[in-house]
């Protein structure tokens, strides 16, 4: 079950908006179960290239994304780029009901890990070991593969806005992967906080834009990022590990652990969690470059003319 802030009762409205909104989600997520999960890793490949690739506006924002970060990429390339991200995508949602069938042994293992060595080493330290990665290939496999591999802790999440899709998905992690989900917010700070003490493992995705977060270089240009696990990692001496997810073909993946992010404290509070944050999103930009067709480029991942004229008004 999530472990997230508190929220107001829903009102009778939103119930039933939720509940229109869930109807066709859990349709499909049924139909995708029984497929079986190659056959709906395949279907929903197939609805990524050929459906979600026609949504213009959002397929647009990847465009803007990609000529941002490659300015000097043909037009080719970046299609070629935005339609595997899409087939990624569509399978990613088919794969869903099947997360307990993604296995790391026994005789079909659908993961495998790169540098599981460095991994147990930090575990051993008892700092606690923070899991930072981003939206890439199924980025549920990630915590999937740290709980089949013994690697104790929880998951931090954004729960969907739909609360009903929300316990869906939530259900199908802990089927697989960490029963402990924490919310975004406060109160799951908190809980992060202590379960590193403890010595465990936080697994955390660190690649979208966040409404209050320091203002570190993403592919050359400065993107609104959470400075808690900087914070976090300071203030406890806990080992922030980079790790990225491939699709290797249908739903089979690797996951990399990449060497822990090297850092000495100045002493000065702000300028270190700045500088720390700053070498997070190098990691996290040099996982996206080895593979840019497996990162999720429709993230508004950057300020926009539109957010500064939204906090213009809140001023």
């Amino acid at each position: 079950m999530s472990d997230s802030d508190a929220e107001k009762p829903l009102t009778f409205a939103e119930r039933l908006r939720y509940v229109g909104e869930a109807i066709p989600f859990f349709l499909f997520m049924g139909f995708f179960r029984l497929l079986g999960i190659d056959a709906a890793s395949a279907l929903g490949g197939f609805i990524g290239r050929h459906v979600f690739y026609r949504i213009g506006g959002v397929m647009n924002r990847a465009r803007e994304n990609l000529r941002a970060a490659y300015p000097d990429m043909k037009s080719e390339e970046m299609e070629r780029i935005i339609r595997e991200m899409c087939d990624n995508l569509g399978r990613t949602v088919a794969e869903y009901p099947h997360l307990d069938k993604l296995k790391v042994t026994g005789p079909n293992p659908r993961l495998e890990i790169t540098g599981k060595e460095i991994a147990d080493a930090e575990i051993a330290r008892g700092k606690g070991v923070m899991f930072i990665s981003g939206h890439f290939a199924n980025w549920e496999g990630m915590p999937v593969m740290a709980t089949q591999l013994g690697y104790d802790g929880g998951l931090v999440y954004r729960p969907p806005n739909n609360p009903y899709v929300d316990n869906y998905i939530s259900r199908m992690r802990a089927s697989a992967g960490p029963k402990v989900q924490i919310g975004k917010g406060a109160q799951g700070t908190r809980k992060i906080f202590t379960m590193l003490r403890r010595g465990l493992c936080i697994l955390l995705l660190v690649d979208q834009k966040t409404e209050q977060g320091v203002m570190a270089p993403f592919f050359g240009r400065p993107a609104p990022t959470t400075p808690a696990p900087a914070a976090l990692a300071l203030k406890l001496g806990s080992t922030l590990l980079p790790a990225s997810n491939e699709r290797l073909g249908g739903a089979r993946f690797r996951m990399t652990v990449h060497p822990p992010i090297e850092y000495t404290p100045t002493g000065d509070h702000d300028a270190d969690v700045q500088a720390l944050t700053e070498k997070i999103n190098a990691a996290m930009e040099a996982a996206v470059r080895a593979r840019p067709s497996q990162w999720l480029w429709i993230h508004r991942r950057w300020k926009t003319a539109r957010d500064e004229t939204k906090n213009l008004k809140k001023s």
